[in-house]
């Protein structure tokens, strides 16, 4: 933890220190900066230390890296002041497929419009191997980092699958408002499901997606359907299966309480207790990596997708169709999620007593073999 952070400080020497001198205007535009050589022996840094320094004055738009020539200043530090500084904080990046997409999004729609963009990542190792609590203490401490580089508006998706309430959430959220700092959430409000946060939001319809799925099962001949979500899943596991329960009441079937589970699908006792005591012949999983780990218990127990038992996702991550039943799901619109994201964001900045938003955006459902049709649709 002590190298990490050690690290971490060296690159934030290295980009305040430059920073500072664009803002100074000892660096004009179209001036070029010291080489990477220089500023690493100059701080005692590593070159990857020194290009992480750099990049993110280039996301900022004030730099540009020409490759084989240098870095060279884009803009004066007057033009500069001009622009929004947009920080970006999504703990599962790199380990939750959706995000990064909506992320690549992000970065091209700020580009366009010509603000800064400040990553709030979680320290030199990212992510990997980080358990959803410890995502949560890292993300306090990137918000941190994010209110001392200047950032002047902040897009947050909330850790997920924390055992101790999402506090950390809320944390993050504490010092974002004490600095006066706007938020828009992504994907997923803060804490209970019965509760709107202050923070505008953009996501998905989550409802929707969820009656799409229940609603294609019911016309295939399917009426026990059940859903399942892991333990601790954001409320986004609450909509969809509030989705799923109103197309199967629209239909005129039943969907008993015990229809809805919570439990770790690679858990063979687990899932073959399901089974014993729902009897279902469909489930609607919270999320594709579910759906997946449930087909490999399943086949485990020799029970047959789809014909004993359709299984269906949601989030239509790139293996979907690389299965060996490959999976109905629905695919979330995650480059206008991206795009809208900025745009709210920029309008909270700009107008910071209008009122609330929550925009939804609409999903796809993208029929596969895993519910027993035979070819691959989009709807």
């Amino acid at each position: 933890m002590g190298l990490n952070s050690t690290r971490s400080h060296k690159h934030l020497q290295v980009f305040e220190f430059l920073l500072a001198a664009i803002n100074r205007g000892e660096y004009q535009a179209g001036d070029q900066l010291p080489v990477d050589a220089e500023l690493a022996q100059q701080f005692g840094a590593s070159r990857p230390t020194v290009a992480r320094a750099l990049s993110e004055l280039q996301n900022r738009g004030l730099v540009e890296r020409r490759v084989g020539s240098g870095t060279f200043v884009r803009v004066t530090a007057k033009m500069s002041q001009q622009t929004e500084l947009i920080g970006l904080l999504i703990p599962d990046t790199g380990s939750t497929e959706i995000f990064d997409a909506i992320v690549r999004q992000i970065k091209r729609e700020t580009q366009r419009l010509g603000h800064g963009l400040l990553l709030g990542d979680l320290g030199d190792v990212g992510n990997a191997g980080l358990t959803a609590n410890e995502k949560g203490r890292c993300a306090e401490a990137a918000s941190a980092r994010l209110i001392a580089q200047g950032a002047t508006g902040v897009l947050f998706a909330p850790v997920e699958f924390t055992s101790d309430g999402g506090v950390a959430n809320q944390h993050v959220l504490a010092k974002l408002n004490q600095a006066g700092i706007p938020v828009v959430l992504i994907d997923r409000d803060v804490g209970e499901f019965d509760r709107r946060s202050s923070h505008d939001l953009v996501s998905v319809d989550h409802i929707r997606a969820g009656f799409f799925l229940a609603r294609h099962l019911l016309a295939l001949g399917r009426r026990r359907i059940a859903f399942l979500a892991r333990e601790y899943s954001a409320g986004t596991s609450l909509l969809r299966r509030s989705g799923v329960r109103e197309a199967i009441l629209q239909a005129g079937a039943e969907f008993p309480v015990q229809a809805g589970r919570y439990g770790r699908p690679e858990d063979r006792d687990f899932v073959q207790t399901f089974f014993s005591e729902i009897q279902p012949d469909a489930i609607i999983c919270s999320n594709d990596d579910t759906a997946a780990q449930l087909m490999r218990t399943l086949e485990t127990l020799s029970i047959s997708v789809p014909d004993d038992i359709a299984i269906v996702g949601i989030d239509n991550v790139h293996y979907a169709d690389l299965l060996r039943v490959p999976l109905t799901t629905i695919s979330q619109p995650c480059e206008a999620i991206g795009q809208v994201a900025v745009q709210t964001l920029l309008s909270r900045i700009n107008n910071p007593n209008s009122p609330l938003v929550t925009i939804t955006l609409e999903p796809t459902l993208v029929i596969r073999q895993s519910c027993g049709t035979q070819s691959t649709v989009r709807q």
